[in-house]
């Protein structure tokens, strides 16, 4: 697999990849970088974005993690002091998960976002930026948009500095987070930055086949035991043949198959014995044929889960 195929790998959009060709022609070690808003546990959804930045790690770019504590307080996520201790947590994880420590600058929002240049081109944005502009930016990430404050309208003018101010070529997130990202791309440029790629992973499923996030508690928690996670994927939706609504099927794609050349799925020989898999392809096909029962598939993805994970709990033990 080359880099660009790499990097194209289980992403639901890049704006632009002529962009991204162009940017290895240019550039011998571009950024990129992800802003990570620390407001509760790391769940799976999360860890899209950090596999994302380990196939960038490996095509040869730099990578900036940005712990996003001041844009987690205005978003109404606790304390400035609650949210830099969630940020330390999410730090430890991340490095945990597979991000090279020695290869990623970790950097908490509020290093650099209360410095006077860095608040000047918020204000120099919020000129240009209407109001309705900003809100609709924050539909998919803030809450109680109905009635929204002040700093919700400031968030996403931080975010598009944020990028400008951290010299990053291209700006990872999940596709919620398209909008502000537009948002910087068509104005970045008015305040004389670079304009900067995007790419974007899907959202993944809850356990329940809606959304995953942490208020719904259908999520699978970095620090959950293995116990907790097998009694989760036991009550897990996986209908047989049906590969649209799958959190079974959207785990093995976006997070086992990508770091394991081979996947088993574990039968007794009276039920046909083991099945191999090299491709998610190749599993999805035979689960549309009904060659795989669910709850095979589910003991499968919890065992390995369980060893994805189980580097994580060592470190937050």
């Amino acid at each position: 697999m080359d880099r660009l195929e790499l990097i194209r790998r289980n992403v639901q959009e890049i704006v632009t990849e002529e962009e991204l060709e162009g940017l290895f022609i240019n550039k011998e070690a571009p950024r990129a970088y992800v802003g990570y808003e620390p407001s509760g546990k790391i769940h799976m959804g999360h860890v899209l974005t950090v596999n994302k930045l380990i196939d960038l790690q490996k095509a040869g770019f730099k990578i900036t993690v940005l712990l996003a504590d001041v844009h987690a307080y205005l978003n109404k996520k606790g304390t400035l002091e609650e949210v830099r201790k969630i940020a330390d947590y999410n730090r430890r994880c991340f490095i945990a998960l597979g991000l090279d420590e020695v290869q990623t600058d970790f950097v908490y929002g509020s290093d650099f976002q209360l410095g006077a240049e860095y608040m000047l081109n918020v204000l120099k944005l919020s000129r240009i930026v209407t109001l309705n502009r900003a809100k609709r930016s924050m539909d998919e990430v803030g809450r109680a948009m109905d009635d929204p404050t002040v700093s919700q309208m400031v968030y996403p003018l931080m975010q598009a500095i944020d990028i400008a101010m951290l010299k990053v070529d291209v700006a990872v997130g999940g596709i919620d987070q398209r909008k502000i990202h537009m948002l910087a791309r068509e104005n970045l440029k008015n305040l004389g930055f670079e304009t900067p790629i995007c790419i974007h992973t899907p959202i993944l499923l809850g356990l329940d086949g809606t959304k995953m996030a942490s208020s719904k508690e259908n999520y699978i928690s970095v620090d959950d035991t293995k116990e907790e996670i097998y009694k989760k994927f036991k009550k897990a939706f996986c209908k047989i043949g049906d590969v649209e609504e799958n959190p079974i099927l959207a785990l093995f794609r976006y997070h086992i198959i990508p770091r394991y050349e081979t996947v088993v799925i574990e039968r007794p020989e009276k039920f046909g014995g083991n099945l191999t898999y090299h491709s998610y392809a190749e599993m999805e096909s035979e689960f549309i044929e009904e060659k795989v029962h669910p709850m095979d598939l589910k003991n499968a993805a919890a065992k390995y889960i369980n060893e994805i994970l189980d580097p994580v709990r060592k470190v937050l033990i």
